[in-house]
């Protein structure tokens, strides 16, 4: 993919349907306003692209998956910029998780603050066993997780346990965030990279409806932000789109014949 900047801070590569997005700048892949842009036009590009049926976000390493913001960028520039790099990460993590495409996140290593935050975002996260741990520790900088932290993490956990996490500051095992449900599955070491492509192929077509999918996601991410009333007529409505569809029609002649369904997105 072509970068406006010098560097390449993000790398995107499309393997069978699936949009791989590697936040790279290793050791930790820190993010920077650069590497924040260079995701956000990862993103667009998947979303727009029809070859591609689902995203996945990994980290550069093995050691982390992401450590969130550059520290050391932030020491040397003004409050202003802070607040308006924080509104331009929050409008790229926005837009990841209102892609109306299934998003995974692969945790290959420590998962905090800022990378926390762009995990929350993502729509199913798989951890590899013994790799590193979880947490947004910003309360130790004296600033609050400001990339959408406090809102997601108190989604998607009892509000007491989302402040008691974030107060306190501490860094979890990704087996206890298994067990609190911010993490969906761990896998392996061994085979780890293979295991979560074989996993996020299984919602590609002729495996899965893409879109359909993706019309859960939407009726789940959108409708959740609505009253129950809204949030009905909204299933409704992406409910009609997939009875309209081919898929739908092959799910159910499928269903129906007694054999797998073999969907072409359409």
């Amino acid at each position: 993919m072509t970068m406006t900047s010098e560097q390449t801070l993000v790398n995107y590569e499309v393997i069978e349907g699936i949009a791989v997005i590697q936040l790279a700048c290793p050791p930790a892949n820190t993010y920077t306003y650069e590497m924040m842009s260079q995701l956000d036009t990862a993103i667009i590009k998947a979303r727009f692209d029809d070859q591609v049926h689902v995203i996945l976000i990994r980290g550069a390493g093995e050691r982390f998956f992401c450590a969130g913001a550059d520290i050391a960028m932030l020491n040397t520039v003004t409050p202003t910029f802070k607040y308006y790099f924080c509104l331009h990460a929050n409008e790229t993590l926005t837009r990841l998780e209102q892609t109306p495409k299934l998003v995974i996140a692969a945790l290959n290593g420590h998962t905090v603050g800022g990378g926390l935050e762009i995990a929350l975002a993502c729509d199913i996260r798989i951890a590899r066993r013994n790799a590193g741990k979880i947490g947004l520790p910003e309360i130790s900088l004296g600033v609050l997780p400001g990339t959408g932290g406090t809102q997601r993490l108190a989604r998607a956990l009892p509000k007491n346990k989302a402040i008691e996490m974030m107060t306190e500051g501490k860094l979890i095992s990704f087996e206890d965030a298994l067990d609190l449900g911010i993490i969906n599955y761990i896998y392996e070491s061994e085979g780890y990279w293979e295991k979560v492509m074989a996993y996020a192929k299984s919602f590609c077509p002729p495996n899965r409806s893409s879109k359909t999918v993706g019309r859960i996601k939407r009726a789940v991410q959108s409708g959740s932000e609505m009253a129950f009333s809204e949030a009905l007529a909204l299933e409704r409505e992406l409910q009609q789109l997939c009875f309209q569809s081919e898929d739908a029609k092959e799910g159910i002649a499928a269903y129906h014949e007694k054999r797998p369904g073999h969907f072409t997105n359409k």
